[in-house]
């Protein structure tokens, strides 16, 4: 093998380019002024605890499905990522797409949710705000789109309350949690969970935050920094990445019970697949899931792999499956062009041929 040929002139040319890049991105980002968090227009229609149940205000001149359809994010991490920016919005990809559209804010838990258990969220605060929906448009049932963690928890909650629900939406949902290429279970699986909980109460959002950038520590930690560079020179794209980072390291603190439960019955027992869950008195079996069901999972998902997701396919009760992948990855699905132009559509029609 030759050896590598470094021409000095060559090499002091990409530094100082390098250096006048930083500069003006430094002033960009000195200049860019406040990080606005979602950016559509959308009311309050119901309060509860931290929870604050929103409904998104559509486009002028847009016909509306009739049955709305309620957004459940997980617990990690804050939902404005389904509404970062304008040009990259899922929330208004699927206004444009003609749906009426709820989400589920959970807010910052502190201490006095401490003892919160799956049971309160699942049964307790997505089954009210389900009735506050279904009683202002006076329906039965209405559809239900989970994402991530939020995703698994309506699967749970489809199952036990599936005369509530319409058509299941999940994306990037965590079935099956013990597939051999997910590192996140691999390292659930030995956290001594009880011990965490019983010595901390609440899990602290940095903690959650720096396991999932462990799981790929040079592109997430290092090697985005350094592409950073080519794109704050941009004032627009600068104030993208920031929006972007802000999401990343906003990061509530976990109600100590929820994730003491989430832990042990998912990752540890993987109890979900094999019908042993049960959420307070209520077991969940997924073949209650006789509702139209769309999966959609990411390709090149680092945090949810794709055979953690497909999983579904095989234990659900419906005849009426569909599945669709996304070539990028767990973040990706929401915040890049492409998937901008092609999920939130194929949301959109999906729902209105079964409504």
């Amino acid at each position: 093998m030759s050896p590598i040929q470094i021409r000095p002139e060559r090499a002091a040319e990409e530094i100082l380019e390098f250096n006048r890049k930083l500069g003006a991105g430094l002033r960009n980002l000195a200049n860019i002024g406040p990080i606005e968090a979602g950016v559509t227009p959308k009311e309050v229609v119901y309060r509860e605890d931290k929870l604050v149940l929103y409904r998104f205000q559509a486009p002028a001149g847009i016909k509306q499905n009739k049955v709305p359809v309620l957004i459940v994010y997980a617990l990690v991490n804050r939902p404005y990522m389904a509404d970062l920016q304008e040009d990259r919005s899922t929330v208004r990809g699927l206004l444009e797409a003609g749906l009426d559209v709820y989400l589920i804010d959970w807010g910052y838990p502190d201490r006095a949710d401490r003892y919160l258990t799956l049971d309160d969220y699942i049964n307790g605060y997505i089954d009210r705000c389900v009735d506050v929906i279904r009683k202002r448009h006076g329906l039965d049932k209405i559809n239900v789109l989970g994402i991530c963690q939020g995703g698994t928890f309506s699967l749970c909650y489809s199952a036990i309350h599936p005369q509530k629900v319409r058509n299941l939406v999940t994306m990037v949902t965590p079935v099956d949690f013990h597939t051999e290429d997910n590192l996140l279970s691999h390292w659930a699986k030995k956290l001594d969970v009880d011990l965490l909980v019983d010595t901390l109460g609440n899990i602290p959002g940095e903690f959650m935050n720096w396991t999932f950038l462990s799981l790929k520590p040079f592109r997430l930690m290092g090697q985005k920094y350094l592409n950073m560079v080519d794109a704050l020179h941009d004032p627009k794209k600068a104030k993208n990445f920031m929006r972007m980072e802000k999401w990343i390291f906003d990061s509530p603190d976990q109600a100590g019970e929820a994730f003491r439960q989430f832990i042990k019955d998912f990752y540890q027992r993987n109890a979900l697949i094999k019908g042993e869950l049960m959420i307070g008195e209520h077991p969940v079996n997924l073949k209650n899931l006789t509702m139209p069901v769309l999966n959609i999972y990411a390709k090149e998902d680092h945090l949810v792999p794709p055979k953690a997701s497909i999983a579904l396919k095989d234990y659900v009760g419906t005849k009426d499956y569909t599945e669709q992948a996304f070539p990028g990855g767990h973040i990706g699905i929401y915040v890049s062009g492409r998937a901008h132009k092609e999920v939130p559509p194929s949301i959109g029609k999906w729902i209105d041929a079964r409504t």
